[in-house]
């Protein structure tokens, strides 16, 4: 499950644009991953990320990925083999 990350309505000139202008040219969408497929050891009771995608995770999904929950527009549930990248944010110094 991702909740997808809205974009500012300004340009990077400063220009306030309609809702939804930036995302509508684009073809993929950064989000943020919420919850992960795990599954628990029958032995060790130990629960494990099953899906390869770390909880918390900023990743790139295609426009369409996904199905979108009801109650929530932001929220959308993406089978692993959609996520197009993990996004690592580096500093600069």
């Amino acid at each position: 499950v991702v909740r997808v990350c809205r974009d500012s309505n300004v340009s990077d000139g400063g220009l306030y644009l309609p809702e939804g202008a930036k995302q509508s040219m684009s073809e993929s969408i950064q989000a943020q991953v919420v919850e992960v497929a795990s599954a628990v050891d029958s032995d060790t009771e130990e629960e494990t990320n099953v899906s390869g995608i770390p909880f918390g995770a900023m990743v790139l999904i295609p426009k369409t990925a996904g199905v979108r929950v009801p109650w929530d527009d932001d929220l959308r549930v993406v089978e692993t083999r959609e996520i197009l990248a993990i996004v690592d944010e580096i500093p600069l110094t």
